[in-house]
């Protein structure tokens, strides 16, 4: 039997997958984490973008924005903002967020407010970006 491991994605809102796993991919803020079984403990934050991962030799995507992960040898969770598969996506609404985050940029702001434009603006990017 194949090695596997444990994998919780949860929202604020939804448990949105609960299953076992072969590998995973994710993308973390100092690059795309990959995760096997028997993976040494780790915790990091998480960017908006694309989970990958198999179940079963099955490939499935998930868009997320951001979170964490809690990374052990035998599970993984992650805990984001957000979760949608592509087939979920608006791709209107996505582009349209994606619209207002760059205005937002072109506009004096705070520093906070800056960065919540720019999480924005990466969110939209990665729902269009799964959306093709």
């Amino acid at each position: 039997m194949e090695n596997t491991f444990y994998l919780e994605i949860i929202t604020p809102d939804r448990q949105f997958y609960t299953g076992s796993a072969t590998n995973l991919t994710m993308p973390a803020l100092d690059g795309e984490y990959g995760v096997q079984p028997g993976h040494e403990p780790v915790v990091t934050a998480l960017r908006p973008g694309t989970v990958r991962f198999q179940t079963d030799g099955t490939p499935h995507e998930v868009v997320v924005s951001d979170g964490f992960a809690e990374i052990m040898p035998d599970y993984c969770i992650l805990l984001v903002s957000s979760a949608e598969r592509p087939d979920e996506i608006d791709r209107a609404r996505a582009e349209r967020a994606k619209e207002r985050a760059e205005e937002r940029l072109r506009q004096k702001q705070s520093i906070r407010e800056y960065h919540l434009s720019k999480a924005a603006l990466a969110r939209a990017m990665a729902r269009l970006k799964a959306t093709r």
